[in-house]
């Protein structure tokens, strides 16, 4: 049975001897990243790094090339798919409990809150689960704001709208709060 993720043996085997190591082939995504001027490009390779942002094996690579960073600085941008596919590798990347305090101590979590009111499906449900994971003692009174509780509470109860929202909404009030919200 092969893992999901990856491991040292893993990934010589997959670039062999001359192959491009995976912070080289990280940094060389980021690198087009910040050069391209274009949003299609800038969303491929986004959409790119948030998928590279599920694995373990590439949590160290993220925090050296500030990854993380440049995933919150595109929750800032006008752009809805961007905005999308940062938050979205701040979600894959967050389950790290060491990304989730860099994520919280650059002021990610008012940024993520933001995305809790997006047009965007995608966008709400990578910020549910980002901060799912991010909340703990340390910031929970951050995250634990009236206001959020409320928004997350309604996601809560809009089954009917998206199940998605309402489970992970629900594994969030389950997780940080009483039982009894």
């Amino acid at each position: 049975m092969t893992s999901m993720f990856t491991n040292n043996q893993r990934q010589q085997e997959r670039t062999g001897r001359y192959g491009t190591s995976r912070l080289q082939y990280l940094q060389e995504l980021v690198t087009q990243f910040q050069n391209s001027s274009e949003d299609e490009i800038k969303e491929k390779i986004l959409a790119n790094l948030a998928n590279f942002a599920y694995d373990p094996y590439n949590f160290n690579f993220l925090r050296q090339l500030n990854v993380l960073e440049l995933f919150l600085d595109c929750v800032t941008e006008p752009n809805e798919k961007i905005i999308e596919f940062g938050v979205g590798g701040i979600c894959n990347s967050c389950v790290d409990p060491a990304n989730a305090t860099i994520v919280a101590g650059v002021g990610g979590i008012p940024l993520i809150i933001q995305c809790l009111s997006s047009p965007v499906r995608n966008t709400i449900n990578y910020a549910l689960g980002a901060l799912y994971y991010i909340c703990n003692e340390s910031n929970k009174e951050e995250v634990l704001k009236p206001e959020v509780i409320d928004v997350i509470k309604r996601y809560a109860a809009a089954e009917e709208v998206s199940v998605s929202f309402s489970n992970l909404a629900k594994a969030f009030l389950d997780k940080h709060l009483s039982r009894n919200y």
